[in-house]
């Protein structure tokens, strides 16, 4: 447990299912005493998308479970974070709410078009990708650092492993979460001298919505279960294991608390080991 986090207020995007990265980041700061929003489309995505997105119903459940289960308060809002309208409309819900926001948590993002290579991608799907992943953690920040500045606090932008090893058929997601590395080393320079501490969180192989239908298709193309593909990934990983979302919620409560007090600026691997350079 971390104290220094009890009363804190926190956002997180992309927190809507209780399958994500998003609610297992939400729960384990909820778990800790902070107040936590609870930020996604809140609607039904693009039809093109790979995973859905979290709806109204299952946010204000979470929302009411984590301030049951918690002691805390959680609120849900719903948030569009390729429409600047939105994400004000978003600021305006939380600002009527809460004075400050300590802890941001940019974990929203989407994949359109995939699998393609370079030269077979959609135009319109690859810009997407780009936008939902990489554009919308500079919306969100914007938005919000106004109620950040006063007191102080941490940005944790969720990246990917992606962005730092290319995969194949997946290029703008990749090149999106690198920039998000690139987006988060910015601004934890420009931010420093405001008390703002920001990193990225680089998972791997999680077992979350996306994790699954990436096994599911790769089951079809290779002509196997679901069930040998993830015995073949987990063969490149040394802990021999997919990780858990929990496991990422860990590392942003972490992040998010004063036991990090001295990390900035960087871009954390959480695959098991099978990603170890920097």
């Amino acid at each position: 447990m971390y104290a220094d986090l009890k009363g804190k207020t926190a956002l997180v995007t992309g927190s809507g299912k209780r399958s994500g990265i998003g609610y297992a980041i939400a729960r384990a700061l909820a778990e800790n005493g902070t107040n936590v929003i609870i930020a996604d489309l809140g609607q039904a995505g693009a039809e093109e998308a790979q995973v859905a997105t979290g709806l109204h119903a299952e946010m204000e459940a979470i929302a009411t479970e984590l301030q049951h289960d918690c002691g805390i308060t959680s609120l849900a809002v719903p948030v569009d974070v390729g429409s600047p309208e939105a994400i004000a409309n978003m600021v305006a819900m939380v600002s009527d709410r809460f004075a400050a926001i300590d802890i941001l948590c940019n974990n929203a993002g989407a994949s359109f078009g995939v699998p393609n290579a370079v030269h077979t991608y959609d135009e319109a799907a690859w810009m997407k990708t780009i936008d939902i992943n990489l554009h919308s953690v500079f919306r969100v920040s914007r938005a919000i650092l106004p109620l950040m500045m006063k007191t102080g606090g941490t940005i944790i932008n969720t990246a990917s492993r992606a962005g730092k090893v290319p995969p194949i058929f997946n290029g703008a997601y990749a090149v999106a979460k690198a920039g998000v590395i690139m987006l988060s080393k910015v601004m934890a320079r420009e931010l420093a001298g405001m008390g703002i501490r920001v990193n990225a969180i680089c998972p791997g192989q999680i077992m979350t919505d996306l994790e699954k239908w990436r096994f599911g298709l790769e089951a079809q193309f290779f002509e196997s279960t679901v069930e040998e593909r993830e015995a073949e990934m987990c063969k490149s990983i040394p802990l021999g294991r997919i990780g858990k979302p929990a496991e990422v919620g860990s590392l942003a409560t972490f992040l998010a608390s004063e036991a990090s007090s001295y990390l900035t600026g960087q871009a954390i691997n959480i695959t098991g080991g099978q990603l170890m350079e920097l």
